[in-house]
């Protein structure tokens, strides 16, 4: 029988301590923390390539949390024998030594994983060089879904893979709480093999996740992982084995296991799910798979991307007419051609606007049959706050980009859709604001960030959009544009050289070049000059501002500069505010800082 007489007595806390000591506690604990260390070290670097369910690290950590007190109770009774003395004194040796100094170390990497910087800055690779933009530093949790693998054997089927990375990124982005990277920024990084620290960093993540997708007839293993990015360490992981009739269902569980995770609450109303219950059957899921991938494409293989994407989203909705992401992406397909053919190349401005009046025809029932279907799908108010930015619609366009924002305040289409809508309208501060924010969600997009270098420019920032300007390389006459309002002329010229002649109208890009050069001066006769079209931008340099609106039937956006005062003075700058609809967006919405009104009808710009 076991006696516990040596606790009958009243312990001061020196006899206690001592006691322990006696029976080698603090040898044992220390012992038992460091060899749990390791083993969960061991358990956590081995699991993702076992394959091991995430409840597998959980049964080690309980089982090792309950072989603590179990161990130290063994110690105790061992020690208990008949012979013990009260006092009996236990000599450290050199055991006790290296025990103390592993746990030490064990103490010491646990805190300098939670406190150390996140690492090295990222080098660029070829496919992220084009753009120098730089992610903001992460606030709160900010998550990256990066590209599942594609481990079918097929490099056809990326498609299938590359969806099932925006699907659980679209549904993250949901939960309020959490701010989920866009897709073109993650996807700078497919096919890499980057130090999760270095990718975290340059994308502004605070956590990454990735994974694989195999698809093998109608069956799909999908294998997914949640790493802090600060140091690597595996916060939670799974598989999934099922029919692909399941996909939506595991697009839920990924989504809510990752927001469990991390602790953040889904913030979901009562039936609502992050993937909406998609009534798709697997063919017509992939096929509109296929499309998006097309339509995304459109930045390397332009028309052909658009037009075949088209014509298979055209066949997902006859299949599957209540499929409303479908209608969407195919409002989107048209919007897009027209700024993709010929007539934007070479054609005239007329041509130009009979093309994409056609396709407007086309994308407006799509996107209103979209938000007809799913009106919490922010997409499809997107796609009509285009169209009706097109044909100059402002008060409609603002309310639609409104709606659709509210919906998804983070949707990247809807925060660049807005920021074209206020430069447009002289809302320019506002713009920026809205530019910035995209640029946290979206630092990598070509386009958005050309569209930024704008938004900077008409803000006084010309230097910095330049540089962000002349990393691309694409936009010849905007680039000549800012140097010239700096007055750095041979710039501007050596710039407008570089412009194919054969984009524009015989004899416009010779006349504009031969312009620029006798810059900065005033001409006594404005009329006279000869025709540059869309280059029209060089008149204010050579003092004919009245010529500058001659190519527009809108405002063009770069009037907001202040190198563009003089054009706002102009008559001709007054009839396009009354003509287009703007004076009315001023009305309701509130005047630009550089105009204001002037009695009933009329107004004035700085």
């Amino acid at each position: 029988m076991v006696s516990f007489a040596p606790l009958a007595g009243v312990w001061g806390m020196a006899e206690f301590f001592a006691e322990l000591k006696r029976r080698q506690m603090f040898r044992v604990a220390a012992a038992y923390a460091v060899v749990a260390w390791l083993i969960l070290q061991v358990v956590n670097n081995l699991a993702p390539g076992l394959n091991l369910p995430n409840w597998a690290i959980t049964l080690v950590i309980v089982l090792l949390g309950a072989g603590f007190p179990v161990a130290l109770l063994f110690c105790w009774i061992q020690h208990l024998t008949p012979g013990d003395g009260a006092h009996a004194q236990v000599k450290v040796n050199r055991l006790d030594w290296i025990l103390v100094g592993g746990l030490a170390a064990v103490i010491a990497l646990l805190l300098y994983q939670q406190l150390a910087p996140s690492g090295a800055p990222v080098e660029q690779d070829k496919a992220g060089s084009e753009n120098s933009a730089q992610a903001p530093a992460p606030i709160g949790v900010s998550i990256a879904v990066l590209p599942f693998a594609n481990v079918s054997g097929d490099a056809s089927r990326d498609f299938f893979s590359d969806g099932m990375t925006d699907e659980i990124s679209g549904a993250l982005a949901k939960v309020a709480d959490l701010r989920v990277i866009a897709r073109s920024s993650a996807f700078q990084f497919k096919g890499q093999n980057q130090d999760v620290r270095a990718v975290g960093q340059a994308l502004g993540a605070t956590h990454l996740i990735d994974g694989s997708v195999r698809q093998a007839g109608n069956r799909v293993r999908i294998t997914a992982q949640l790493v802090r990015a600060g140091d690597g360490v595996q916060l939670w992981s799974e598989n999934y084995d099922r029919d692909l009739t399941d996909i939506f269902a595991i697009q839920e569980e990924i989504a809510e296991a990752i927001a469990g995770a991390l602790k953040v609450p889904l913030g979901l109303a009562q039936g609502e799910t992050l993937v909406r219950d998609r009534a798709a059957d697997p063919e017509t899921y992939e096929q509109y798979l296929r499309a998006r991938a097309l339509v995304r494409a459109r930045g390397t293989e332009g028309l052909k991307a658009l037009t075949d994407g088209a014509a298979l989203l055209e066949q997902v909705v006859a299949r599957d007419p209540e499929f409303a992401p479908a209608w969407a992406l195919l409002s989107l397909a048209y919007l897009l051609t027209p700024s993709n053919s010929p007539e934007q190349i070479s054609g005239t401005a007329e041509e130009f606007r009979r093309v994409r009046e056609m396709f407007l025809a086309r994308a407006e029932p799509a996107a209103q049959r979209a938000v007809q279907l799913a009106p919490n799908l922010a997409d499809g108010y997107v796609a009509l706050a285009n169209i009706h930015y097109f044909r100059r619609n402002w008060l409609m366009s603002d309310e639609l980009s409104s709606q659709a924002l509210s919906l998804d305040p983070n949707n990247p289409e809807g925060l660049n859709q807005r920021s074209v809508l206020l430069d447009a309208v002289g809302q320019i501060d506002e713009a920026l604001v809205l530019r910035e924010k995209l640029r946290g969600l979206e630092p990598f997009v070509p386009r958005f960030n050309q569209l930024r270098a704008d938004s900077l420019w008409l803000n006084g920032q010309t230097d910095a959009a330049i540089a962000l300007e002349t990393t691309s390389a694409t936009r010849p006459n905007r680039l000549a544009m800012m140097y010239a309002s700096a007055g750095r002329y041979r710039e501007a010229v050596e710039t407008l050289l570089t412009i194919p002649p054969q984009t524009l109208r015989p004899g416009e890009l010779e006349s504009a070049v031969r312009l620029l050069r006798t810059a900065p001066r005033t001409d006594s006769a404005p009329q006279s000059l000869p025709s540059v079209g869309a280059l029209s931008f060089v008149y204010v340099f050579v003092g004919a501002p009245e010529r500058v609106l001659d190519y527009f039937d809108s405002i063009p956006f770069f009037v907001w500069h202040a190198a563009y005062a003089p054009v706002r003075k102009t008559e001709r700058f007054k009839e396009l505010v009354h003509s287009a609809g703007v004076l009315d967006y001023w009305r309701a919405k509130g005047w630009p800082d550089l105009c204001r009104p002037v009695g009933a009808d009329d107004f004035e710009c700085e």
